[in-house]
């Protein structure tokens, strides 16, 4: 290996081995940064955990470690994991996060520049605590507005913990060198929290997966879906701001649809509930990351679910998969959201009224009615994302915002210095 020439540090609560929410794009961006920009990689991220609210078996004795993943040096520390969401629950996942952090940040030489990326408020802290520790150029990227998902997504005593939540937010991301969002519908309430906008700039999220490899049918027969059942299929995380419970109430609209709700979450248990007697729901776990391309593809249609409060707050990372997996996209979600402005963008796909189960079924129908019409329109976002979301472009628009960072005036970096691995095996 040649000399590295560079030092970064990402801090990402999220991180491989987990495959939903953020966890891929962070892992994604620091192994590029390792392969191409030969920099030396330390993140420091939390104990596997999302998107089941369920620690990782393998880390269950963790306190603190340090893993080497693809060269990245991979710091991880110990924090409560709530399996139910509150608002309270909520503070206290943060709070540990960050206390833990402060505690022992990761021991490591000076970094050039420490980039964020903040659904996680005390991720945000932390980083933003070790930039101006080392006086390096600081890179929040915004992937959630946790202020705003406090007040929108429906979880117990948000309404309270937004004004906290949104001050916290004004405090990391102006004393940002610049920020990143993940779609233009952030950026009014980013320049509400006080970031002037010429320090804004937008660095979409990318389609992190392959595309489909196996014939549909074959994959169909495999989860014993008939081939004339329509089959509409949710994957990720089942929580509150998703607002699943349209999909149950679709399957009591239409019971000749096939309703699909693939993965974990904190809602999961209270959904197989309202769904009880219905024999057309099924939940599945998670696919793994070999079968998840080819098992989007093998459904009708991919749904995307939010709650009528949900606006500006996040673009679920799922939509770049949707895309990619060459299928029509069912979007119920409130109109003027970043969600519905990528929906009409690829022309990929039906926008329904967000809770409006009646809605869906009829979308469903629709698609159901002309198979080919479905498949041209799927084939809109295959190619929407071949040519909007690939991985190179995007992770060249982040290596853009460091290098531009970078090119500010700050103090010299010291000389790099080897590995630091004191940290305590798992």
């Amino acid at each position: 290996m040649g000399e590295r020439h560079e030092r970064l540090l990402l801090v990402s609560t999220n991180y491989a081995p987990e495959q939903a929410g953020i966890g891929p794009y962070a892992t994604q961006l620091a192994e590029h940064w390792t392969r191409e920009r030969r920099a030396e990689v330390h993140v420091l991220a939390g104990l596997p955990h999302y998107p089941a609210w369920r620690l990782d078996p393998a880390y269950r004795r963790v306190w603190r470690t340090v893993d080497e993943r693809a060269g990245v040096l991979v710091h991880r520390r110990r924090h409560t994991v709530p399996p139910r969401q509150t608002a309270l629950r909520r503070a206290l996942y943060e709070a540990t996060i960050l206390g833990h952090g402060l505690l022992a940040p990761p021991r490591m030489g000076r970094p050039d520049a420490v980039l964020a990326q903040v659904p996680s408020l005390a991720g945000g802290l932390l980083a933003a605590r070790l930039a101006r520790r080392h006086r390096a150029p600081f890179l929040p990227i915004v992937q959630d507005l946790m202020g705003a998902a406090a007040a929108q997504s429906g979880i117990r005593g948000g309404g309270r913990a937004a004004s906290a939540a949104s001050a916290v937010e004004r405090r990391v991301l102006r004393a940002a060198t610049l920020v990143g969002i993940i779609h233009e519908s952030f950026r009014p309430r980013v320049a509400a929290l006080g970031v002037p906008g010429d320090r804004i700039r937008l660095v979409p999220n990318w389609s992190h997966v392959a595309g489909p490899a196996t014939p549909r049918a074959a994959v169909r027969a495999r989860l014993g879906w008939p081939q004339a059942q329509t089959v509409l299929l949710h994957s990720g995380n089942m929580g509150l701001k998703q607002g699943l419970e349209v999909l149950i109430g679709a399957a009591r609209e239409a019971p000749e649809i096939r309703v699909v709700l693939m993965g974990e979450g904190s809602q999961r248990e209270r959904l197989r509930a309202l769904a009880a007697g219905l024999p057309n729901v099924e939940f599945l776990p998670p696919a793994p990351d070999t079968d998840f391309p080819d098992v989007l593809a093998a459904a009708d249609a991919l749904v995307v679910t939010q709650r009528a409060t949900v606006l500006d707050m996040s673009v679920p990372s799922k939509l770049t998969s949707y895309f990619t997996a060459g299928r029509p996209v069912i979007a119920s979600v409130a109109d003027g959201g970043g969600t519905a402005q990528e929906v009409r963008a690829s022309d990929a796909g039906w926008l329904v009224p967000p809770e409006h189960p009646a809605a869906l079924a009829a979308a469903a129908r629709e698609l159901a009615a002309d198979p080919a019409a479905a498949d041209a329109i799927g084939a809109r976002g295959a190619d929407y994302a071949r040519t909007r979301l690939g991985r190179a472009a995007g992770l060249a628009r982040i290596d853009a915002l460091l290098d531009e960072a970078l090119a500010r005036p700050r103090r010299q970096p010291a000389p790099p210095a080897a590995h630091a691995t004191e940290e305590q095996p798992r």
